[in-house]
């Protein structure tokens, strides 16, 4: 399992709390999970790439985790920005088995690569979304088809501040 994080350029890392518990729900269901900091962010190499590079980084990391544990069904996913990175760079990516993507994006850019995804994504999104509205998701599920599911959490923004438990119970489910 690979859990990408949210936007560099506003402090967004490895560490972020949504992140952080979405890590924590996968080990709880027994998965191997690689969290990594993009390109420029920590002590990593690089700088900021407006997605593309960030899509190249993914890609390298599940390179890694497909060489250190060949035959594992792969879920990656992400938080926010990392959410986007991850359904950019996994919708036609047969290694993948599916995409968790939290709290994404969807008011900012476009998501024509769900046109032709063959992945099934998992969507968790907060009621109260401000880089997220309910209607803009609803627009890109209607891109995405089938299969796609959402999960809708009642959280009064797009951090999930007062519903990290819910969150975590959810990317639970979503791993299942």
């Amino acid at each position: 399992m690979i859990w990408c994080h949210p936007h560099p350029l506003y402090g967004g890392t490895m560490h972020n709390k949504v992140v952080y518990r979405m890590a924590r729900a996968a080990r709880a269901e027994g998965s191997t999970i690689l969290r990594f900091n993009f390109r420029g962010v920590g002590v990593s190499d690089g700088t900021y790439d407006g997605g593309q590079g960030e899509q190249g980084d993914l890609r390298a990391a599940i390179r890694f985790v497909l060489g250190r544990h060949p035959g594992l069904p792969l879920v990656v996913g992400g938080f926010s920005f990392g959410a986007r990175v991850s359904i950019h760079a996994c919708c036609a990516d047969r290694s993948v088995e599916r995409v968790v993507a939290v709290g994404t994006p969807v008011d900012t850019g476009g998501f024509s690569c769900l046109e032709s995804r063959s992945r099934p994504i998992h969507f968790i999104h907060s009621t109260r979304d401000q880089f997220g509205s309910m209607e803009s998701l609803k627009r890109v599920l209607a891109i995405a088809g089938d299969p796609c599911q959402v999960t809708w959490i009642d959280a009064k923004d797009h951090f999930f501040s007062d519903a990290l438990d819910e969150l975590e119970s959810s990317v639970r489910k979503a791993i299942r």
